[in-house]
């Protein structure tokens, strides 16, 4: 007689290499059609060693994928002429910043000066306005596809991969019937990706240590775009065990998601660089994501891709359906 321990596991663990690998095949597609690899400038002006060791996996990623790759480290008083420079240089095809700089407003303003057309991380304004408004082109022939922030873009195709997403819904709709909580409400993620899932068809509770937001397209999706309702009173018991996703990027050690409000078989992705979620996550969830970062730099990878393609007007091809199944993103 088989014993408990005998038993299969019920959840399966899936790594960010796994899903970057499936990601690559598109974008190494995309690069047969371009007459040169395109050269990415990343800048870094501070001494914070997680901006250092992201700048060191963007450049492995690039030399092992085929683009070009250059690091220039600048004082940060000095920073604003060099995008500016950077943004004329017709031999640059993207440009990526190492935030935090200033750690202030100095740092938004920094975002904006970089040319659009050369903003890989999706932060210049009209790339901002368009994801939150749920506009997902930059032409009205629907050809040159809007660039999205990476980390944010990271787990929407964690989730295709997951099959998450609902490739017999149309386009845009196809996480329609999913309910999705996400522990982190920041600028940089957590805000914008409660957005785009929203956008996407899902009910989305947000959460921070200030309470519960609700991001919606309303009943039936009717709605073009997403709305934002204050949820009074609730917090993470009240919304998890609604939710057949949750996603998690608390920063800091002290956070530990509450495992025992978790539905069975929900979706669990951890994006913080601790680990948010206690090893019994795998006795209730069906699939564990631990990690993205890999995903993350595949994606900025294929931003910088998109926005070449754009510039020169090809239409970007979606990987095999096996590899992406929710469709073009």
């Amino acid at each position: 007689m088989a014993t408990q321990a005998d038993a299969p596991a019920s959840c399966k663990v899936v790594l960010a290499a796994t899903v970057a690998k499936s990601l690559l095949a598109e974008i190494n597609e995309g690069l047969q059609h371009l007459d040169k690899p395109p050269l990415l400038v990343g800048f870094l002006a501070n001494g914070d060693p997680a901006a250092r060791m992201y700048a060191d996996w963007t450049a492995r990623t690039c030399k092992e994928n085929g683009f070009g790759f250059e690091l220039r480290e600048v004082d940060r008083e000095d920073l604003e002429q060099h995008i500016l420079a950077a943004n004329h240089d017709d031999a640059v095809d993207g440009i990526i910043v190492y935030y935090p700089i200033f750690n202030n407003r100095q740092d938004q303003y920094l975002q904006q000066i970089t040319d659009v057309s050369k903003d890989v991380e999706g932060l210049s304004h009209r790339y901002i306005f368009n994801m939150y408004q749920n506009i997902r082109f930059l032409d009205e022939d629907m050809l040159q596809k809007s660039i999205l922030p990476c980390t944010p873009l990271a787990v929407v195709k964690i989730l295709e991969y997951l099959r998450v997403y609902n490739t017999i819904l149309p386009y845009g709709n196809r996480l329609f019937g999913h309910s999705i909580t996400i522990v982190n409400r920041s600028e940089v993620v957590g805000r914008p990706l409660a957005a785009l899932l929203a956008n996407d068809g899902a009910c989305v509770y947000s959460v921070d240590v200030t309470g519960v937001q609700q991001f919606t397209r309303g009943e039936g999706i009717k709605n073009r775009r997403h709305e934002v309702i204050e949820k009074n009173g609730w917090v993470l018991k009240d919304c998890v065990p609604l939710s057949d996703v949750v996603i998690s990027g608390v920063p800091g050690n002290k956070f530990k998601f509450p495992t025992h409000l978790l539905r069975d078989g929900a979706v669990c992705i951890n994006f913080s660089s601790e680990k948010n979620f206690s090893p019994d996550v795998k006795e209730k969830a069906s699939i564990y994501v631990p990690a993205i970062g890999k995903v993350t730099i595949v994606v900025l990878l294929r931003n910088l891709l998109r926005i070449v393609q754009n510039r020169k007007g090809i239409s970007p091809k979606p990987a095999a359906p096996a590899n992406t199944p929710g469709g073009v993103v």
